[in-house]
């Protein structure tokens, strides 16, 4: 039924954003036009949590070795914008887009749907 997801990051500066997954993410992309990237994702998930709040969307960046992941990112010139914390369900910790959004990472130690689960 369905091909795939689609997410869309609302960005302050969208061309720097860009050029960071491209550059400094290295994800592989598509440009649809005028420099417009669409960037290839990583088999992805979604789930559904409650809220007594507003609803909202979030985005994390799942890796099998946060620890590791960081580093590279850090040497490729990331920002990272947030330590690693251990929070039980997964290791959590964050790096800074150039428009100084944070983009979220975690190692998870939870089953996961996407592949093969801890």
């Amino acid at each position: 039924m369905f091909s795939g997801a689609h997410v869309i990051l609302y960005t302050r500066d969208a061309e720097a954003d860009r050029a960071f997954l491209k550059n400094v993410v290295g994800f592989e992309h598509v440009d649809a036009g005028g420099g417009w990237l669409i960037f290839k994702l990583p088999p992805a998930e979604v789930a559904v949590h409650p809220t007594d709040g507003e609803p909202k969307h979030e985005m994390y960046l799942m890796c099998e070795d946060l620890t590791q992941t960081l580093t590279t990112l850090e040497d490729r010139g990331a920002e990272i914008s947030r330590a690693i914390t251990d929070q039980g369900w997964g290791l959590l910790a964050a790096v800074r887009l150039p428009s100084g959004t944070e983009l979220p990472l975690y190692e998870p130690r939870h089953p996961t749907a996407h592949g093969d689960s801890p």
